[in-house]
């Protein structure tokens, strides 16, 4: 079985976080980046041939990757390959779906003579062993295993929704039903039989914006192909929104981690700096975090995720907040519930998150969550009031802030730096 992992997304929903990088490479647990837990899935599960598939704001992702040498990836024969859209002689294209962006590398495919392919989502948390699922697939003899989860009923309505036997054949698919009628949601985790999938897309392959869910999945369904659905009851997040993402993080530090870090047999891995070890200094205080390798601390930390190479100054006080790598903060400095992206300076005695709550005047369906978002490589200037749900992108000034403060609810986006 090869793997192919979808990594292309923009993912619009996070903001800011995502202006200049692409949703499976942001940060995620003060280490590691979104796409490791999909690539350790695979390595963990004995899969060794991995095709990634890249296209938006792709620079850090393909750096990140390199040449998969965390993952045991590195390979002569297999290993993993970036497959970023390119010109053909006939025609040149961007990938258009997740099926579309399937057939546009079916001749890496076929280099491997798989008999099955495993379909992945580069933007999921979860640990998860491909080969369990695979074993499910050959035992029932199947074209198509859908890996599927039950999700709280008023919350089926966001995903594709199978319904099934007691055999846990499928029986009917549902994208996104206004009213389903099964709490069972797709992952977005396919295995296929290598001729079904390969001839699907064919077939399909003048589809508009083809999709699997959408597309070659009914389109199997009604052919009458052997659909089963694979149950899966462990932790899975779909980091999506930065309402997820934030909570996510903030799991990884409670007493018993849902999602541990930690386990031996499973372990997550990915690409490190060779930096220094991180530094408490005496007056600093850091309680129930997690703060990453090479960061200075003297201020003080509580409930909240801290990556490598951060700063935090004397009298400053972080709480339930994620830092991402190269965060320089000040001095008497305050931080509530804030998402900090990588390399952001803020500067003395600046106030982020007080106030009270307010709704968002500049894009109200990603920011609802009572967070200050801060996009990477911005600078907030020292003495300034930021409040809650707010976003900020770019490198500020004293005169971005009328009266010295940013109300809840508002942003500063400056141009030439998209959210």
């Amino acid at each position: 079985m090869i793997a192919m992992l979808l990594a292309g997304g923009q993912g619009s929903r996070l903001g800011v976080l995502t202006s200049a990088v692409a949703k499976p490479a942001v940060a995620f647990g003060g280490k590691y980046r979104i796409i490791d837990f999909p690539l350790s899935n695979c390595i963990n599960s004995g899969i060794d041939t991995v095709g990634v598939l890249t296209q938006y704001q792709p620079l850090r992702l393909n750096t990140h990757i390199g040449i998969g040498i965390p993952w045991d990836l590195d390979r002569n024969n297999g290993g993993v390959t970036v497959l970023p859209p390119y010109e053909r002689s006939d025609n040149s294209e961007w990938y258009t779906g997740t099926a579309n962006a399937i057939f546009q590398n079916l001749n890496y495919m076929e280099n491997y003579h798989p008999e099955y392919v495993i379909i992945l989502s580069g933007d999921h948390i979860y640990k998860m062993d491909y080969e369990e699922m695979l074993d499910f697939h050959k035992a029932n003899h199947a074209d198509v295993t859908i890996a599927a989860m039950p999700v709280l009923m008023e919350e089926a309505n966001r995903f594709g929704i199978v319904i099934t036997d007691d055999e846990k054949r499928i029986q009917e698919f549902e994208e996104k039903p206004e009213q389903p009628r099964s709490n069972m949601a797709s992952m977005g985790i396919y295995i296929f039989s290598w001729k079904v999938l390969k001839d699907a897309l064919v077939e399909l392959k003048e589809q508009r914006n083809c999709d699997f869910g959408k597309h070659i999945i009914p389109y199997l369904h009604e052919k009458g192909f052997r659909m089963f659905a694979y149950e899966y009851n462990g932790y899975w997040k779909d980091v999506g929104t930065l309402g997820s993402y934030w909570e996510a993080n903030m799991e990884l530090i409670d007493l018993i981690p849902e999602f541990n870090l930690y386990e031996k047999y499973w372990k997550i891995y990915t690409k490190c700096d060779i930096i220094e070890p991180q530094y408490i200094a005496k007056e600093a205080i850091v309680e129930k975090s997690l703060i990453g390798e090479g960061s200075e601390i003297y201020g003080q930390v509580y409930s909240s995720v801290v990556g490598a190479g951060v700063t935090i100054g004397r009298g400053s006080v972080v709480r339930n907040s994620i830092l991402m790598k190269g965060v320089v903060i000040g001095e008497n400095v305050t931080v509530d519930k804030g998402i900090i992206a990588e390399n952001t300076r803020i500067g003395d005695r600046t106030q982020v998150g007080v106030g009270e709550y307010a709704p968002s005047t500049y894009n109200p369906k990603v920011y609802a969550f009572d967070l200050v978002t801060v996009a990477e490589d911005s600078v907030i200037p020292p003495d300034v009031r930021i409040g809650r749900n707010t976003a900020v992108s770019g490198i500020t000034t004293p005169l971005d802030y009328p009266d010295g403060q940013l109300a809840s609810g508002d942003s500063i986006i400056k141009e030439g730096e998209p959210a």
